[in-house]
């Protein structure tokens, strides 16, 4: 089991609970490696855990009958997603694939009830991780129809470094440039002009491994 000190560390929401609740989720965590290519969840999955990732990159994505894969969102660092199916208690409805390899974090499904029914930080918490969820993807499909592919790739990349979702983030991820255009929706070749008309305009340095933002609420608003 997880340590105290590395349990706060780790766990961002953890902070904003008081001490019991803190040790019931602590102890209903447990950790796992995947490697890249690899699924964490396929869709009609039961999920067992409420998932944060605590290293690498995965998407949430799903295939279409005619064989296209589509991405939903990209899932970085300090990212926790799967809430809905454990609050509906319904099969997964979507694909999580491994880009790279990643450790991701499990809340045991009996601790993450638990915590919805005792604790009020954690459901407000919840709250705040799913309004802002909400508004990421009806955003998406704004974009998706109005946006040419270098805005695309900065929305896709600001989505990314959402400060709520992804906390502990910070201003650098490791991802390379098929990474990007599977998650904006473009090619490589695209994405790799995208991210140098990015970087020309102020918004982001590329660097050897991965992207550093600039600007993240330039970055959000622009369309070109």
């Amino acid at each position: 089991m997880i340590g105290q000190e590395q349990f706060l560390a780790t766990i961002f929401w953890a902070r904003e609970l008081p001490p019991d609740e803190q040790e019931r989720a602590r102890r209903g965590l447990s950790f796992r490696n995947l490697d890249a290519g690899s699924y964490l969840i396929h869709r009609g999955d039961r999920v067992e855990s409420w998932i944060g990732v605590v290293s690498g990159l995965m998407r949430l994505g799903s295939v279409t009958t005619s064989g296209k894969a589509v991405t939903y969102a990209g899932l970085p660092p300090s990212n926790w997603f799967g809430e809905g199916s454990l609050l509906k208690d319904e099969p997964r409805q979507y694909d999580v694939l491994v880009l790279r390899r990643t450790q991701v974090a499990l809340l045991n499904r009996a601790s993450f009830h638990w915590l919805c029914d005792n604790s009020v930080a954690f459901n407000k918490l919840l709250l705040r991780l799913l309004n802002e969820r909400i508004g990421q993807f009806i955003a998406s499909v704004e974009h998706d129809r109005t946006l040419h592919s270098t805005a695309k790739v900065a929305r896709s990349l600001a989505w990314l470094f959402n400060p709520v979702l992804s906390p502990f983030l910070g201003n650098h991820l490791d991802i390379n440039q098929e990474e990007i255009g599977l998650l904006a929706g473009v090619s490589r070749p695209v994405a790799n002009r995208a991210l140098q008309e990015l970087e020309q305009a102020g918004l982001i340095q590329n660097e050897h491994g991965g992207v550093r933002v600039r600007d993240l609420d330039r970055l959000r608003r622009y369309d070109g």
